[in-house]
């Protein structure tokens, strides 16, 4: 017989007075964590953290290096990037924003 915890539902249906037990997602949840030893608990917290970011820096984690070779506009676009950071010609994220708003 199972004995209800103190994070079990209890749902009375309404058919012959039966009981049963239901269990939300993260009840399951802290219950399973309750029974991890403290390495699989440092294990699966990590885990937890490496899936936590977005999906874009998830897609470009796992996105193929680029070894596809440059075109000369696109070397000249670099360079001329590069020049004008080298003197700050450059704008922050949030003045981006404030423009683009």
């Amino acid at each position: 017989m199972e004995l209800l915890h103190s994070c079990d539902r209890v749902d009375l249906l309404p058919r012959g007075g039966t009981l049963q037990t239901t269990m939300t997602a993260k009840e399951k949840l802290r219950r399973a964590v309750e029974e991890l030893s403290e390495a699989e608990a440092a294990e699966a917290l990590d885990l937890l953290v490496r899936r936590g970011g977005d999906a874009l820096d998830e897609l470009l984690e796992n996105a193929p290096i680029d070894d596809e070779p440059t075109t000369p506009e696109e070397d000249e676009g670099a360079r001329e990037a590069l020049a004008e950071i080298s003197r700050g010609e450059v704008a922050s994220a949030d003045e981006i924003k404030r423009e683009i708003a």
